[in-house]
C-alpha cells in the first residue's frame, strides 16, 4: 500500500525507513521473490500510478539495500492461514524481531502469544516511535 498512496501511514513508514542510517527491516530470499511476484503482476502495476515494472523492481532492490538479509534456519509452516504470511513470520522468528508491521494484523493471529512478536499497523508503529501523534 506504500506504493498506492503518498498520504497513508504505509508510505510514511517507507519514507522513514529510507531516511534512517540504521537498518530496521528484514528480508529473506523467499520474501523478496514473493514481493517481486506480487508487486509486478500486471493488475498491480496498473494500480501504481505512473510506475513501470522496472520502477517497482528498483523499489524492491532499494528495500533490500536498507534491510538485513536473513537466512532461514527454521521453517514455521504452516502456522498462519496464508502461506505467504508464513514467509513473513519465518523471517521475523529467524531474525528475532520485536514486531511485524502489517496493514492486516488479523492475518497474524496467534503470533504474539506463540512467538512474543508484536503485530502493529504502520500507523501504530509510527505513533510508537514518535513519528506521528
Amino acid at each position: 500500500s506504500a506504493l498506492l498512496s503518498k498520504k497513508g501511514a504505509s508510505h510514511r513508514l517507507m519514507v522513514w525507513l529510507f531516511q534512517q542510517r540504521k537498518k530496521y527491516s528484514v528480508v529473506s530470499n523467499t520474501l523478496v521473490t514473493e514481493f517481486e511476484d506480487v508487486l509486478t503482476r500486471e493488475k498491480n502495476i496498473k494500480l501504481f500510478n505512473k510506475l513501470t515494472k522496472d520502477d517497482v523492481l528498483s523499489f524492491i532492490d532499494d528495500i533490500c539495500l536498507i534491510s538485513y538479509q536473513q537466512k532461514i534456519h527454521f521453517l514455521w509452516r504452516p502456522f498462519l492461514k496464508d502461506k505467504n504470511d508464513d514467509m513473513v513470520l519465518e523471517v521475523a522468528v529467524n531474525a528475532n524481531v520485536e514486531a511485524i508491521i502489517t496493514f492486516n494484523p488479523k492475518d497474524f493471529e496467534g503470533v504474539k502469544e506463540s512467538f512474543d512478536i508484536e503485530i502493529l499497523t504502520p500507523k501504530e508503529y509510527l505513533t510508537q516511535i514518535g513519528e506521528i501523534q
